[in-house]
């Protein structure tokens, strides 16, 4: 990591940290849980507005770590508004898995925009490579993780997702594969990069669209 990368996340964990300390005041993007078991929930989320930014790399930490430092230039004022946002939780780490080991994954980091911008977010600088990503409503199936989301567990706790969900009346709509670019499942992370104990992580797993919500509770 170079000089500048290294005072920008410094910036950035101290702006999490500041963040944490105000747990009650962060943002976070509204819901509804569906269903709940004790190792996995179906969430509805209702239309919400991402700064999201792609990067290609073999590594998960790395991949969230540069994403997260071009991410937070942009709440900091780095965008055609000069607008500072207010961070907000969860940071969300979309994944589209690479065909072999030693090939790049593609990732798509995003924050979440909060309700002062929804209908008007800071617009990115032209040379960035952020974008605003309008989420319809989305169901979700997520299971929580305690400790670092890390390149070693982050494919396990989806696959134990999985597995879950393929013994639940679930089972049949996750089986489709998401579409060329979609990502393959996404990992949500609450804590701050400094909390060492309680640290709270997600793995979260799309349905084709919001209506798998209730499909299998109406059966």
């Amino acid at each position: 990591m170079g000089p500048k990368m290294s005072v920008w996340m410094v910036l950035a964990m101290a702006a999490v940290v500041c963040a944490a300390a105000r747990a009650d005041s962060i943002e976070s993007p509204p819901y509804t849980v569906v269903h709940a078991e004790s190792d996995f929930e179906i969430r509805l989320y209702r239309p919400l507005t991402w700064i999201t930014t792609p990067v290609e790399d073999i590594s998960f930490s790395k991949a969230t770590q540069i994403g997260f430092h071009k991410l937070f230039q942009y709440i900091q004022g780095a965008n055609l508004n000069n607008s500072r946002v207010e961070m907000t939780t969860p940071v969300l780490i979309g994944i589209v898995p690479s065909a072999g080991p030693f090939c790049s994954s593609a990732f798509a980091i995003r924050f979440f925009v909060p309700h002062e911008f929804k209908d008007s977010p800071p617009l990115p600088l032209l040379d960035s490579d952020l974008t605003v990503e309008n989420w319809d409503e989305k169901c979700v199936a997520v299971r929580a993780f305690s400790g670092f989301a890390k390149d070693t567990n982050v494919a396990q706790e989806e696959a134990q997702l999985e597995a879950s969900l393929q013994n639940s009346k679930w089972a049949n709509i996750t089986d489709s594969e998401p579409k060329d670019g979609e990502d393959a499942y996404t990992i949500a992370q609450y804590s701050s990069p400094f909390k060492i104990l309680g640290r709270v992580n997600e793995v979260w797993v799309s349905f084709p669209s919001s209506e798998g919500c209730f499909i299998s509770i109406l059966q």
